[in-house]
């Protein structure tokens, strides 16, 4: 037997009735006789027939909800996007229901099914950190479901999107290191995978570049976006024969990891080793040192975000990315003493 998705539209072909025939059948509907609920429930059972999420979006139903899903509701980051796309959406007639993936392909996957199951027009979704794979958004595009996604996005040739300006914020980064004094410049990225680590990475190498220092791969390291991992790859770097003056982190998370391993290691911050976050989190200020970070324009972001939404669901418009400045917010965790 095929192992493709067995739909009403297959049941209703091999029983010889309507689609809507199958579908009351299945609900028990008392307009459909006894007979032929059982023989739709039988060969539904022995089809392994299961709803299609995907087909039950595509009914379309004006209910005026839209699905948002991030890789976290704790930081600040995406709390502020949120309200950002809310209050457009709520200009609109519109309101939100919002799921985590906590970082999880599976839970991204799950969160999709559960939300077109709750009958919203459409999805906004920051990726999490282990979609590597991305059949279950392309799965969204051949099912005609309106998708926008922000900062972590893929498939930007058929999907509209609103990003930071990745590579210009880190490129930022090392020019104020480098007026600062410093000149061994470390960076700590995330997964290959995700949009942002290769434009942060991009960034930061052009920024070596126009500051006239050396690329030495041994001053980049990876994680998992997680405060242990950056951790370990702080310590790493600790370990070089000539380990590295300064350093940032792909978030602020990161970042908190990183400032951990240096004070461990008996360094102070900024005098033997400058740090400097990115996103801004709100414990950028109360961290010791207070941490150097980008900030992004995240309300906006969201706005921007639900702008396209709404442009997506009233028509098939060919995708655009929208890129937003960001702005290096100075504090004390890379100010070199002179």
């Amino acid at each position: 037997m095929s192992k493709r998705h067995v739909s009403l539209k297959d049941l209703a072909r091999e029983l010889n009735v309507s689609i809507s025939t199958v579908s009351r059948a299945l609900k028990d509907h008392p307009d459909i006789s006894e007979e032929v609920r059982k023989k739709v429930k039988r060969l539904a059972a022995e089809r392994n027939y299961s709803p299609n999420p995907l087909a039950m979006g595509l009914l379309k139903q004006a209910t005026r909800m839209i699905g948002i899903i991030v890789p976290d509701l704790v930081t600040h980051f995406y709390s502020s996007i949120i309200s950002g796309i809310e209050s457009v959406a709520k200009e609109k007639g519109y309101f939100v229901v919002i799921a985590s993936s906590n970082e999880k392909l599976e839970k991204e996957k799950e969160s999709i099914a559960n939300l077109l199951q709750a009958r919203v027009e459409g999805l906004i979704i920051c990726m999490s950190r282990e979609t590597t794979n991305t059949e279950h958004l392309e799965q969204l595009l051949k099912a005609d479901i309106p998708l926008v996604m922000f900062d972590r996005v893929c498939l930007t040739n058929q999907i509209s999107a609103v990003i930071a300006d990745n590579a210009d914020a880190s490129q930022k980064i090392v020019a104020h290191f480098y007026s600062k004094g410093y000149r061994r410049i470390a960076y700590v990225s995330g997964p290959d995978n995700l949009s942002i680590s290769k434009e942060r990475m991009a960034g930061y190498l052009t920024g070596l570049e126009a500051c006239g220092l050396p690329i030495d791969a041994a001053l980049i390291e990876t994680c998992d976006l997680t405060f242990e991992s950056a951790q370990a790859a702080m310590n790493r770097l600790l370990q070089l024969p000539i380990p590295p003056d300064a350093v940032f982190g792909i978030n602020d998370t990161v970042a908190f990891g990183l400032m951990k391993a240096i004070k461990t290691a008996g360094l102070r911050i900024p005098h033997d080793m400058g740090v400097v976050g990115f996103t801004d989190e709100f414990h950028s200020t109360v961290v010791d040192p207070p941490l150097t970070s980008v900030t992004h324009p995240t309300f906006e972001m969201g706005q921007k975000t639900a702008e396209l939404f709404f442009k997506r669901l009233h028509s098939a418009a060919l995708s655009e990315t929208v890129i937003l400045e960001t702005k290096l917010v100075e504090r004390e965790s890379s100010e070199k003493p002179q």
